[in-house]
């Protein structure tokens, strides 16, 4: 079967969905995407995606143009003929970053009687270790008789850069037990020139909390440094030039000081990895560390505010920055709207300007 030939149906349409939606039909995939959201649906049907993501309109655009890519808020519609199931929800996070996986597990019930029998089932959604068989348990309880494989395989996306990141990974991670599940997710990300890494379900899932959990303990790392740096007359900015040029740092590592890790990204993955620690009695010092050093960054700022303006009483600030990183249009858990609302409760009048938002 060709990659002409074969049906994709992709679930969940926000930045996850519409950019992996959009680069599986440029890869010659008959790809439809779903979501329940009808506004979403007819936007995409018009080639508008829900978000800003650099060169993401184009493509999606390319798509429809093609006869490739289609939307729909039809399930059955979705998925009739699709070999490939992709659950690509965007996992929603709380106000204190923790996961809401009632959408993906309503997903996975409604989808078990439509899917096409020996379909596979790859989930990229963002979800805590051991999800992904809760996720097989719901789908065979709603339709016991349906066979299909099922592959975890994370999603390593970054907003402002998730076409390049998807088109060109330094890997694929491909999590299941089942062999002939993994030999036909291989097969479908074929095209995307990266080694792929085989594994069990549960190390796949670790893979992604690892990565995250790795890069906010850099950042929270970068940030105390800078506090150290400022008092002791030193550049912290330099400082991470530095680190970066030793080969056992690396020249991506984010050492840049600054407000933190915002977004619920990062955040939503330690607390994953807390949460297990504290199931299993594992303590997760480090963890809990990046975490509480995080929380004190917009404090800090409003302490360098005082130090400099005085009190917040009456103080107009202004705020240049909205979203939670460049590059995206998204407001989801940003510092910046944070510390506005921090400003406002000391009595400050904020101004604010982000050309994205």
């Amino acid at each position: 079967m060709t990659a002409g030939e074969t049906g994709v149906c992709t679930l969940g349409l926000w930045h996850l969905g519409s950019v992996v939606s959009a680069c599986l039909a440029e890869k010659g995939y008959r790809v439809t995407g779903y979501d329940p959201d009808q506004d979403r649906v007819r936007s995409l049907a018009r080639g508008v995606p829900p978000l800003h993501e650099p060169a993401l309109r184009e493509l999606i655009q390319a798509g429809l143009a093609s006869g490739r890519l289609s939307f729909t808020n039809d399930l059955p519609k979705a998925l009739a003929g699709a070999r490939f199931v992709l659950l690509t929800f965007d996992t929603p996070v709380d106000d204190e970053d923790r996961a809401d996986l009632s959408g993906i597990f309503t997903a996975a019930t409604q989808l078990a009687e439509p899917m096409e029998d020996g379909a596979t089932v790859i989930v990229m959604s963002q979800i805590p270790v051991g999800a992904c068989e809760e996720i097989r348990t719901a789908i065979s309880r709603a339709c016991p008789r349906r066979r299909f494989g099922l592959v975890y395989s994370p999603e390593n996306l970054k907003l402002g850069e998730a076409i390049d990141r998807f088109l060109h990974p330094r890997m694929v991670v491909l999590g299941s037990a089942d062999a002939d599940a993994l030999d036909a997710a291989e097969w479908l990300f074929e095209p995307i020139s990266a080694p792929k890494l085989r594994m069990d379900l549960r190390t796949a899932e670790m893979v992604k909390h690892a990565l995250n959990a790795f890069f906010a303990t850099c950042i929270s790392f970068a940030n105390e440094l800078a506090s150290l740096c400022e008092d002791a007359g030193a550049d912290a900015t330099v400082l991470a030039k530095a680190l970066r040029l030793d080969e056992r740092v690396g020249a991506a590592a984010p050492l840049q000081p600054g407000l933190g890790f915002a977004g619920g990204t990062l955040a939503r993955d330690l607390n994953a990895l807390r949460a297990l620690g504290e199931r299993s009695g594992c303590e997760t010092r480090l963890l809990d560390a990046a975490v509480a050093v995080n929380e004190a960054q917009n404090r800090r700022v409003l302490e360098k505010l005082r130090h400099a303006c005085g009190p917040l009483d009456g103080l107009t600030v202004g705020v240049f920055g909205l979203t939670y990183k460049p590059g995206t249009s998204t407001l989801r858990r940003s510092h910046s709207i944070e510390l506005i609302a921090m400003l406002a409760g000391e009595g400050s009048t904020v101004r604010a300007f982000d050309p994205m938002a």
